[in-house]
């Protein structure tokens, strides 16, 4: 009796796990089961499409949903959104980590209050604001406002990752010749390499599943991104809703983002277990 306690004992933290992925993966388990069902099929309860079918796939990528261009246009926003987020926050979360100047700490308080607010209460001015300087259905008025949340989130991610790096890196190579500029550029940025690689997918996943922005500045459906045009789907009748288009797309907006994971796995738990030992 002791030896089976003592062998659930040392099984019970595996089927924890095991749990916790299966409530997680369940519904994008369903979502790829009715992304295969036939149009009639959709409502079934059965856990495997019975026939297999590819029709919604089909349907999804047919010329007149115009999803394929929904897709490039998320890539070029979550792209260029993830890029300049980087870019200010590595420069920015550096002084804050490294610099000793009054108000740091208010500042670093404000910078992440600001991705506290709901987006639906910033939607409305930007809206009025980009309309009258004629920035409706392009890129920058999608960018722009993604940016309140990722911006804050990278700056707060790298501060974290910057003070946990010791301060004699760059006394050190100060010491042999090196500037702070040239320190920073040739000492900590590739050190830093984990955690900002690990905040960079972070922030890409964040702005490629962004919605109510995109929603609200675009009306052309050649700007929209795929979060919007999948929104938008329309069945074979006016009061259809295309559920299982929906399903495909839904698995086709999801995959890039799994795929991502799972090549670069090893960088993330690096970047987000970087500094916890010394």
């Amino acid at each position: 009796m002791t030896t089976l306690t003592a062998k659930w004992r040392q099984r019970l933290p595996y089927v924890g796990v095991a749990a916790v992925v299966a409530y997680c993966l369940a519904p994008f388990y369903w979502m790829l089961v009715s992304s295969m069902r036939r149009t009639t099929d959709i409502f079934s309860t059965s856990l495997l499409p019975s026939p297999v079918s590819f029709e919604n796939y089909r349907s999804v990528f047919s010329p007149t949903q115009g999803f394929t261009r929904a897709l490039l246009n998320s890539l070029i926003v979550a792209g260029i959104t993830t890029t300049l987020s980087l870019l200010l926050a590595t420069f920015t979360a550096y002084a804050m980590a490294r610099l000793e100047f009054r108000f740091k700490r208010l500042i670093l308080t404000l910078i992440i209050a600001t991705s506290m607010f709901p987006v639906v209460s910033i939607v409305v001015p930007l809206l009025k604001l980009f309309t009258n300087i004629g920035w409706i259905n392009t890129y920058q008025a999608m960018i722009v406002p993604s940016m309140s949340f990722t911006l804050p989130l990278a700056v707060w991610n790298l501060t974290t990752f910057f003070r946990q790096m010791p301060d004699e890196l760059e006394h050190a190579a100060m010491v042999d010749g090196c500037t702070r500029g040239q320190a920073f550029r040739r000492i900590i940025i590739p050190l830093a390499a984990p955690g900002i690689f690990t905040t960079a997918i972070i922030t890409f996943i964040a702005a490629w599943n962004e919605f109510l922005i995109a929603l609200s500045m675009t009306n052309k459906p050649g700007m929209q991104t795929a979060t919007v045009a999948i929104s938008k789907f329309s069945g074979a009748t006016t009061y259809q809703t295309p559920f299982g288009s929906q399903m495909a797309a839904g698995v086709v907006v999801t995959i890039p983002l799994v795929v991502m994971v799972l090549l670069f796995q090893r960088r993330i738990v690096a970047g987000l277990t970087a500094g916890s030992a010394k």
